[in-house]
């Protein structure tokens, strides 16, 4: 993305998330924010109940890392014209603002083309850009997790009640994943025709092309798989396809989906040799149909030795499964490690670096650099002073307030 420039007028995650992709990939991103009061992210100093330091603030640092941010005012006129000044240099405009307030502040499809019209523009929202909600604003809390029917399917229907959405931002950050994509596909479509195309993604699109599957099952048959209760096999017939618990309270997840060549290796590594042998469990029919005795036979086994002895002992098992971590654990673990998935950056406050998680995607098997998120505003002559805006009109600017 070199040589590629974003332009991004968007607050919180869902959008930004997709500007610190293209930044990760290598394009110049300007994020937009209000000259006194910076993203309103910045101001949320609890995550979970977890008090945040703002200058090493994860709700800042995981969607903005690797920008340049200018302090623009873009409700007043000299403002605006800074903006459309940048919109021309620009091959993406990126925003998750409402329609009304689109056109309130003169930024919307109509006003960016006005000033270029080759730019991509690239809507982020809610729940979409047309239908009777476009202009109903919305969080992954409540748009992804809550109207999509993704929370009411990771609910156990036993619970009687609906679990709240445990991570901050997980729809936004998928759903940023995704307008990525989207732009990167517009900018290869105007290399290609010259055409400059709208994007839209909606965070109810994430989740319903998140959980696809079920989706579709859903209309297929009027029914959808709901998540189990802890220590429960759920609909399964398949032992080998669950939850167990260890002699210290950690959970292993067995989930050999299709049992076949796999029996006998599995009992083994469970210290279950003779399970193999036995007529009730040896061969898959037969194994699911006494799926209830295999299931004890199992879950003895597994309580009776601790969650590493069982970590450590089931690497060389031929079935799949995965010791049952938490968003901690992977800080260490060997594997995210070996395969670069956290990046550090430099600290706003100059402390120790700061961990952030980097992009998914990887290329040719080289670890992607990204910086540190900017502080608010923090690069407002710079950028300005690329434009060829001198001194003076930067003094104008600052001393109306319509830029930092």
């Amino acid at each position: 993305m070199q040589g590629v420039r974003v332009l991004e007028v968007a607050q919180f995650t869902f959008v930004p998330a997709a500007g610190a992709i293209l930044a990760d990939w290598g394009a110049d991103v300007i994020k937009i924010e209000h000259p006194v009061r910076g993203d309103t992210q910045r101001g949320f100093l609890n995550m979970g109940g977890l008090a945040l330091d703002p200058d090493r603030h994860p709700l800042i640092e995981h969607p903005n890392r690797g920008k340049r941010s200018v302090g623009i005012d873009v409700s007043a006129p000299e403002g605006r014209e800074v903006l459309y000044e940048i919109a021309r240099t620009a091959d993406v405009f990126l925003t998750n603002y409402l329609p009304a307030q689109r056109q309130k502040n003169k930024f919307d499809i109509e006003h960016i083309r006005a000033v270029n019209p080759d730019i991509i523009y690239a809507r982020g929202s809610a729940y979409g850009d047309k239908g009777d909600e476009r202009d109903t604003g919305g969080f992954d809390g409540t748009a992804f997790w809550t109207r999509s029917g993704v929370g009411h399917a990771l609910t156990p229907e036993e619970l009687g009640g609906a679990l709240s959405q445990g991570i901050p931002a997980f729809g936004d950050s998928i759903g940023g994943m995704n307008i990525a994509g989207g732009i990167s596909a517009a900018l290869f479509h105007r290399q290609r025709t010259g055409e400059a195309i709208e994007i839209d993604v909606s965070l109810l699109s994430t989740a319903w092309w998140a959980a696809g599957a079920s989706v579709t099952q859903g209309m297929e048959s009027g029914v959808t798989m709901r998540s189990a209760m802890p220590n429960s096999t759920g609909g399964s017939v398949n032992p080998l396809l669950g939850n167990y618990t260890t002699s210290d309270g950690g959970t292993i997840n067995l989930c050999i989906v299709s049992p076949t060549g796999y029996i006998r290796d599995a009992f083994e590594h469970l210290g279950l040799p003779e399970a193999a042998r036995d007529p009730r469990f040896g061969e898959v029919a037969a194994l699911f149909e006494n799926a209830d005795a295999a299931v004890a036979l199992i879950g003895a086994a597994i309580a009776d030795k601790s969650f590493d002895y069982w970590r450590e002992h089931l690497k060389t098992m031929k079935g799949q499964w995965a010791p049952f971590a938490s968003l901690v654990d992977l800080g260490t673990d060997e594997q995210a490690i070996a395969n670069d998935m956290i990046a550090e950056v430099p600290a706003a406050d100059g402390g120790a670096p700061f961990k952030v998680v980097r992009g998914p995607v990887q290329f040719n098997h080289e670890p992607l650099e990204t910086t540190r998120a900017p502080q608010a505003s923090e690069h407002t002559e710079t950028v300005l002073m690329e434009l060829g805006i001198g001194w003076e009109r930067i003094e104008a600017l600052k001393n109306s307030g319509a830029i930092a």
